[in-house]
C-alpha cells in the first residue's frame, strides 16, 4: 500500500515538472521571436526598410504630412514607437515628410464637382473625402465649402475635403381620402398642397339590381310591347358641387409635392 502511494506521487511530481519545462520553453520561445522596434524618424524609405528587415520587420508608407522640421522624402513619424516590443514579422506604419508646404491652397467653393477636382489635382493635391448636402436654395453640384480654406497656412496634408450640394428629395406626404367630398372643394385642397387635379371622369349611378320590384305597382298592368321606351337620362357635367366617389392615388399612399391626383365623381 505504502508502495502504490509512494509510486503515485512520484508521478505526479514528474507531471509538474514536466508541465513547468513546458510552459518555461513556451515562455522562451515566445520571447526569443520578440524584437524591439528600431528609430526609424529621419531615415530614408529605403533606410527604413533595411533597418526593419534586419529585424525581420516591415514597414508601410501610410500617410504623406507636411513638415518644416522634417526633409521631404524622410520619416517623419511610426508606430509602433521605437523600442516597442513586437514579435518578428509585425509591420511597422510609418508616415512621410513632403517637406515645408509649398502649395497655396485654391478657393474651389462655388464650382462643380468636376471642375473643383481639376482644379486641386492641377496643384498637386488630392480630394481626401468628399459629403454631400441637400440645399433648395443652390443648384445641385455646387461646391459649398472646403476643408483647408483658400489660402490656409500651417497645412499638414496636401489633400482638401469638399462638401457638395446635391439635388433636394421633393417633399413627401401621405395621400388624405377626399371620397364622398364636393369636387369644388377638393381641388382647392389640392392646390394649397402642391398638387395637381388630373382626369376628372363622371361614373353613372349604380342601377338598382334586376328583379327589384320595390317601387313597382302591383295593380298596375304589365307594360304593352307597343309602349314606348324610356330614354337613358344624359350624362351629368362636372361641376365644383359634383361628389367624389374614387380617387387615384389611393388614400394612405405616399406621394410627393407636385403629384397629380384622379377622380371620378357624381
Amino acid at each position: 500500500m505504502k508502495s502504490a502511494i509512494r509510486f503515485a506521487l512520484l508521478a505526479l511530481v514528474l507531471v509538474i515538472v514536466a508541465m513547468v519545462s513546458a510552459l518555461t520553453a513556451m515562455r522562451f520561445a515566445i520571447h526569443g521571436q520578440e524584437v524591439a522596434v528600431p528609430p526609424l524618424v529621419g531615415l530614408a524609405p529605403a533606410e527604413a526598410e533595411r533597418a526593419a528587415a534586419g529585424l525581420g520587420l516591415q514597414i508601410s508608407i501610410e500617410r504623406q504630412y507636411y513638415s518644416p522640421q522634417i526633409p521631404e522624402g524622410k520619416i517623419m513619424s511610426q508606430l509602433p514607437l521605437p523600442g516597442t516590443k513586437v514579435r518578428r514579422g509585425w509591420q511597422v506604419r510609418v508616415a512621410q515628410s513632403l517637406g515645408p508646404t509649398r502649395v497655396t491652397i485654391p478657393d474651389v467653393t462655388g464650382q462643380s464637382e468636376h471642375a473643383a477636382e481639376l482644379n486641386i489635382r492641377r496643384r498637386g493635391l488630392d480630394v481626401a473625402s468628399m459629403a454631400q448636402v441637400q440645399d433648395r436654395d443652390i443648384p445641385a453640384d455646387q461646391v459649398l465649402a472646403q476643408s483647408p480654406t483658400a489660402n490656409a497656412t500651417q497645412v499638414t496634408a496636401p489633400k482638401i475635403s469638399l462638401l457638395v450640394t446635391t439635388d433636394a428629395e421633393p417633399q413627401a406626404f401621405v395621400m388624405p381620402s377626399f371620397v364622398g367630398q364636393l369636387l369644388g372643394s377638393a381641388s382647392l385642397t389640392l392646390q394649397d398642397a402642391g398638387f395637381r387635379l388630373g382626369n376628372v371622369t363622371v361614373v353613372a349611378p349604380t342601377s338598382p339590381p334586376a328583379g327589384d320590384t320595390t317601387n313597382a305597382n302591383p295593380t298596375s298592368a304589365p307594360p304593352s310591347s307597343e309602349a314606348p321606351q324610356e330614354q337613358p337620362a344624359p350624362p351629368a357635367q362636372v361641376s365644383p358641387a359634383s361628389v367624389i366617389v374614387s380617387q387615384t392615388p389611393m388614400a394612405g399612399q405616399k406621394v410627393f409635392a407636385g403629384a397629380v391626383v384622379n377622380f371620378e365623381v357624381q
